[in-house]
């Protein structure tokens, strides 16, 4: 009879590795800082909700064992790769551009003559980064079974686990959003918007090119 336990012997392991991961530089953070600097607090929490709500799609479809299907087929995990690589080189480019305008950022609350960016966009772009990612497949695939015990609900564990680490991590990014929310008046140079666009977007290409580019694991 399958019977779910929400705490068990594997919780803590899981708690340190997910706190872990989720405070290790990556996408998710340079996102959250890109966006907190162009629309402010409002759209840096929005950016990190809509990261961490990419975690819930990802636990159902490893329970569901369509993580299994993607990493057994080459065509299927190139597809998916290709197109998390392209979203990435896109929001990196838009970068760039901004930075060769070199228009101070829209700092809510800095610059009032500032068009604020929709607020449906940064829920996009934190959504698709992470649901894009197949990295975070591969990931959910190898990580939630070590903490699932064979009597565990397999779906109901996974969005369990996957709740733990919507938690940590916006609490983890939330504090980064706050802290960047913090520095408006730099954030409201022109130079300093220059800088910071080109150094994410620059990034954001890096990191576009190199999942492109990568090797299917075996």
């Amino acid at each position: 009879m399958m019977e779910l336990n929400l705490i068990d012997a594997q919780f803590i392991p899981f708690v340190v590795a997910i706190t872990l991961l989720s405070i290790s530089p990556g996408v998710d953070t340079l996102l959250v800082i890109r966006n907190t600097a162009r629309g402010g607090i409002r759209d840096g929490v929005a950016t990190s909700v809509a990261i961490c709500c990419g975690l819930f799609v990802h636990a159902t479809v490893s329970a569901l064992g369509i993580s299994f299907i993607l990493l057994q087929s080459a065509w299927a995990f190139n597809m998916l790769k290709l197109a998390g690589a392209a979203y990435l080189i896109w929001l990196g480019i838009t970068s760039l551009l901004a930075a060769r305008q070199g228009t101070p950022l829209p700092v809510k609350g800095v610059m009032k003559e500032s068009m604020p960016v929709p607020l449906w966009q940064p829920i996009k772009e934190g959504l698709l980064s992470n649901v894009l990612n197949p990295k975070t497949v591969i990931f959910y695939m190898a990580f939630l079974p070590q903490f699932i015990a064979p009597t565990d609900p397999a779906l109901l564990k996974s969005l369990w686990l996957a709740g733990v680490h919507f938690v940590i991590a916006n609490i983890w990014q939330i504090s980064v959003v706050l802290m960047v929310g913090g520095a408006s008046k730099w954030l409201a140079s022109a130079r300093f918007a220059q800088t910071l666009n080109a150094a994410t977007g620059a990034v954001l290409v890096m990191f576009g090119l190199r999942l492109a580019l990568e090797q299917r694991p075996v």
